[in-house]
């Protein structure tokens, strides 16, 4: 009996202590699991904080890089005081823009046409898509555009939409930079806006100084009576003339003519009234060159003329529109009045020196044949 009992005590105590170790056993892992998912959260919690820190401080850098980048550009540009270098860098990092496909300037100039140049775009889509600033009026802000489709639908390559901001100098705005896009409109967002505005604001100062300059330098290339270019900008057009006539194996001409009998002129009527014939021949010579000719004053009464991508028979054209113009209307108190000329035409020995020479030479010899007349080199008679 007493064996049964005690039997049945341990098996009792057994149970209790198998459930007690149970109990005990759910409890701990109970617990080791809220311990995991703890841990796993502070690990994730961890994690997505680490990857906040790791794309903020990407922006940082990206930031860092394109404010670097743009430092760089200004600061090149800065020292830029060629104008259409200076055009060309801020056309450029305009077209770089995203979703930009063209760029354009379009500059104010006084008492001429603005100046239209552009990246991306044909000559005709230039002048068709470029915007002109008021030269008065209120101050112009960020323009965005939005091209209607022409009938039939989009054309593959159509412009679709733009953005222009002012170009401002110290005087208030010179001209406007433009980008365009071929591509959905909206790709030209407030950010673009935004980037040209920055551009636009960093290019001005550049570009009010460089153009400055080519003012200056245009003044200094300039005769002062005649107002035609001078003798040293007519050396250095020739000298680059004829080596790009020889780089590209281009045609080339030069005339180079005088007012017959000049001193007698100045004799008879003042060298003051003799400079204004100067001055009034210069205009004959102004209405009768074509865009592409380069008149210059070469000293004196003397005076040439380059005509790239041209032949003798072009020089000698324009020798007989200039003395057809002279004599339908010729300067006031000079009387009757003619030009001699010379004609030449670039040989691939040539240099400057030896091209100018023979067209002088030309001239001389039309001075001894009985003047008012043109005379070619010896080897183009």
């Amino acid at each position: 009996m007493n064996t049964v009992l005690v039997a049945l005590a341990t098996a009792a105590l057994t149970a209790i202590l198998c459930s007690a170790v149970a109990v005990a056993f759910v409890l701990a892992r109970r617990s080791r699991t809220r311990a995991e998912d703890r841990a796993a959260e502070s690990v994730r919690e961890l994690t997505e904080r680490m990857e906040a820190m790791r794309v903020e401080l990407a922006s940082v850098a990206g930031q860092a890089r394109e404010e670097a980048r743009r430092g760089r550009f200004f600061s090149e540009l800065a020292g830029s005081i060629d104008l259409d270098e200076a055009l060309a860098k801020t056309l450029a990092a305009a077209g770089a823009l995203s979703g930009v496909d063209a760029a354009l300037i379009t500059l104010l100039r006084p008492s001429q046409a603005p100046l239209v140049v552009a990246e991306g775009l044909a000559a005709e889509e230039a002048e068709e898509y470029a915007l002109i600033p008021p030269e008065h009026g209120l101050r112009l802000g960020v323009c965005s555009i939005v091209y209607e489709a022409l009938p039939g639908g989009p054309g593959k390559n159509e412009v679709t939409a733009g953005v222009a901001v002012p170009i401002r100098g110290s005087g208030g705005t010179m001209g406007l930079l433009t980008v365009l896009t071929r591509r959905d409109p909206s790709v030209l967002g407030s950010d673009i806006a935004a980037e040209l505005e920055l551009l636009a604001q960093g290019s001005g100062p550049a570009i009010e100084n460089a153009q400055r300059f080519q003012e200056a330098r245009q003044l200094a290339d300039l005769d002062a009576l005649t107002g035609l270019h001078n003798r040293r900008y007519f050396h250095e057009t020739l000298a680059r003339e004829v080596a790009r006539g020889h780089r590209y194996s281009r045609r080339l001409a030069l005339l180079v003519f005088d007012l017959d009998d000049f001193k007698a002129i100045n004799d008879r009527i003042g060298h003051l009234a003799g400079d204004t014939v100067l001055a009034e021949v210069a205009e004959r010579v102004r209405d009768v060159v074509r865009s592409a000719d380069i008149a210059c004053r070469v000293g004196g009464d003397e005076f040439g003329v380059i005509l790239p991508e041209s032949t003798h028979e072009d020089a000698d054209q324009l020798y007989h529109r200039l003395q057809s113009a002279i004599a339908a209307a010729p300067p006031q108190s000079s009387g009757s009045l003619q030009v001699s000329a010379g004609v030449a035409e670039l040989r691939p020995d040539d240099d400057p020196v030896s091209f100018f020479q023979r067209a002088d030479q030309a001239l001389y010899s039309a001075k001894n044949a009985g003047k008012g007349r043109v005379v070619l080199e010896p080897s183009l008679q």
